[in-house]
């Protein structure tokens, strides 16, 4: 369901956004970089936390950034990170392939302020296998993201 959903999401908004397949598992930051010849901050990776009001809500981030525990309270809110079994079942994404796009389920999508350094980002797409190639301001407007300063 995973990469078949992530194509539908994109189909249902009309946007034309091929899905860069690889022979080589990118379930690492390190790995998604070096398997599309990018530099690991243009790798975007999505995180998925529980908030303690008990939402869940996702996270994307450069890949070189790390989640500043008091930013991140201050903007949203104390919460902890899903253990991977969670995450596959909310977000209907593997763990190393979890997207923002083709959710099992609604989820708010926040996107930390720094993935606006570059033009363009590589999210996963369903799978340990791919990504695809969009601008960070797009990934906001398709998901109905929100920009927050969460990472250091």
């Amino acid at each position: 369901m995973s990469r078949q959903s992530v194509i539908d999401f994109f189909a249902a908004r009309g946007v034309d956004m091929p899905v860069i397949d690889t022979e080589q598992p990118t379930p690492t930051v390190e790995l998604a970089a070096l398997a599309h010849g990018v530099e690991p901050g243009r790798i975007a990776k999505t995180l998925a936390f529980k908030l303690k009001d008990g939402q869940t809500v996702l996270l994307v981030a450069r890949g070189d950034a790390r989640v500043d525990n008091r930013k991140f309270k201050d903007a949203l809110g104390k919460g902890r990170m899903l253990p991977p079994d969670e995450v596959a079942a909310i977000t209907g994404h593997p763990v190393g392939g979890v997207c923002p796009f083709g959710l099992a389920q609604p989820l708010p999508v926040y996107l930390d302020c720094r993935l606006q350094d570059f033009d363009e980002v590589l999210p996963a797409a369903g799978s340990t296998h791919n990504a695809v190639r969009i601008r960070p301001a797009m990934i906001a407007e398709l998901t109905g993201g929100r920009w927050v300063d969460v990472c250091a």
